[in-house]
């Protein structure tokens, strides 16, 4: 009899994907399914393995993807074939997130699960905001009640009157639809219209706005500042205080569109998440390995001929590395070889399977790369570069100039796009910067529509990793407005720091 498997419900937090618990992030590494809503973050997807299957069931106001007892019967029946499931929920599982309903149901087929408790964005999106839930003097308890349900005959639920009543600062959540029915109700019972209140859209993210005013002013600077859901409705007297950090970031108020492989737009999105940029990803580029390939495979069976390796990209370094595995070779076969490495990237990469880059250029640039070895190699030394097919000729003429020995070899490509975040189009008129990784990535972009593509990036600013991402970008007529030095993350970055804070 096969093994049934187990359940894991984790709360994903309040938006931020830095708020998820570490015991969350653990078991979106190991599960074999997710089982998720609509969330603030899809970076939490990209943590998952690659076996993992992405089930979405999410569920927004007035569009139910999945009801409630369809996702209940899904649990059970993907338990019971023997996988490890997350379901995936946003905030808390326990607060208002119907967690307790679909452990009901594990618990009628006699499921395994588990709770992995998250953080509230009844908690943490008042405190993004400046406003704590509790205050000594001020506010002794905080409640919580959902907002969304309270029209749905068009009057409040009985309890109400109860809940306007309590002391201490009043929560609603995903009631901004109901605004007018919630302050029409709580100065009904008997909260003064001065009784200080603020409501907060997309709370612990980058484009968090914050509404601040009192029960009679309220709705009219919520229309007027254009709040949207999802939304948070804050009442009482530590709505009045302002606790927002003092610590402004760098990038605080920037939208930058990013592109690339999953493994750079991951690297990228945290490096200008924590710079307080707000990083959308618009399309994402998957690898296509030729390890297997002839050329490929010759080069791994006289791997003892080769004095030194090149690697170009990280991806290079992770594909070559899977590649000597798969076909039946370990690190012992490259013992005796020396490496360099385009960048501290590809060379931190590099490190992550025990081996340290014997030369790495200042400048993070394959020209510079090039450059460089002439200075490190011999006419002795034979060397291997497995790179991408759309790797810069500028290494093979500066290697051919000085009559070096060298096999480059097609190890893999940049093939494919996935769009993960709608019509590309429409997003990038809300950006302040879109970024390239590759020359595969601005191909990748004008290859449906090259017009409609150019004509898009007309009112943003284009960043290229290198000069080599820029010349593609310009044999599309458009010039990248900036180029980063470093081949990098942190180049990327960088650059874009110093001309937004111009």
């Amino acid at each position: 009899m096969k093994e049934r498997g187990i359940v894991y419900l984790v709360g994903a937090g309040p938006g931020d994907p830095g708020l998820i618990t570490e015991k969350g992030l653990s078991r979106l590494k190991s599960c074999d399914v997710v089982v998720y809503d609509s969330l603030a973050s899809d970076l939490l997807l990209k943590v998952v393995p690659d076996h993992c299957e992405k089930i979405y069931v999410g569920k927004r106001a007035g569009a139910h993807s999945m009801k409630q007892d369809e996702i209940n019967h899904l649990l059970v029946e993907l338990a019971e074939k023997g996988l490890h499931i997350v379901r995936l929920k946003g905030g808390d599982p326990f607060v208002f997130g119907r967690g307790g309903e679909e452990i009901i149901a594990l618990q009628k087929a006699d499921i395994p699960f588990e709770v992995v408790s998250g953080v509230t964005s009844a908690v943490a999106a008042l405190a993004s905001a400046g406003i704590p839930v509790t205050h000594r003097a001020l506010s002794r308890s905080f409640h919580v009640m959902t907002g969304h349900t309270l029209s749905e005959e068009g009057t409040l639920p009985p309890d109400f009157e109860a809940f306007a009543r309590l002391n201490g600062t009043l929560i609603f959540l995903m009631g901004l639809g109901n605004l007018p029915l919630i302050v029409k109700g709580l100065i009904k019972q008997g909260k003064p219209d001065t009784t200080p209140a603020a409501v907060i859209e997309s709370g612990t993210l980058p484009g968090q706005m914050v509404v601040r005013g009192n029960l009679l002013d309220l709705e009219q600077k919520v229309m007027e500042a254009g709040i949207k859901s999802p939304a948070i409705i804050v009442v009482g007297d530590t709505a009045a205080l302002d606790f927002s950090s003092t610590n402004k970031l760098p990038l605080e108020g920037c939208r930058i569109g990013i592109t690339g492989t999953p493994s750079f737009t991951g690297k990228l999105y945290k490096e200008l998440s924590y710079l307080g940029g707000t990083a959308e990803q618009l399309f994402s580029l998957e690898l296509k390995t030729y390890w297997d390939k002839e050329k490929m495979l010759k080069a791994y069976e006289e791997l003892s001929g080769y004095t030194w390796i090149v690697f170009t990209s990280a991806n290079a370094v992770r594909e070559f590395f899977v590649g000597l595995m798969k076909c039946g070779k370990d690190y012992r076969t490259v013992g005796h070889v020396k490496f360099a490495t385009v960048g501290k990237g590809t060379a931190d990469e590099l490190l992550k399977y025990g081996f340290r880059s014997d030369y790495t250029p200042k400048k993070y640039q394959v020209i510079d790369l090039a450059e460089g070895l002439i200075d490190e190699i011999t006419k002795e030394d034979r060397l291997l570069i497995p790179r991408s097919s759309r790797g810069s000729k500028e290494l093979n003429q500066i290697l051919d100039e000085i009559k070096a020995v060298y096999d480059d070899v097609v190890l893999y490509d940049v093939v494919s796009i996935e769009e993960t975040s709608g019509a590309i189009s429409g997003l990038i008129n809300e950006l302040d910067y879109v970024t390239f990784a590759s020359a595969s990535g601005v191909d990748a972009f004008f290859e449906k529509d090259p017009l409609g593509a150019k004509k898009s990036l007309e009112d943003v600013k284009v960043v290229c990793i290198g000069d080599i991402t820029a010349d593609a970008l310009a044999s599309y007529g458009r010039k990248a407005d900036l180029i980063a030095d470093e081949y990098s993350t942190q180049g990327v970055a960088k650059v874009i720091c110093q001309d937004w804070s111009k």
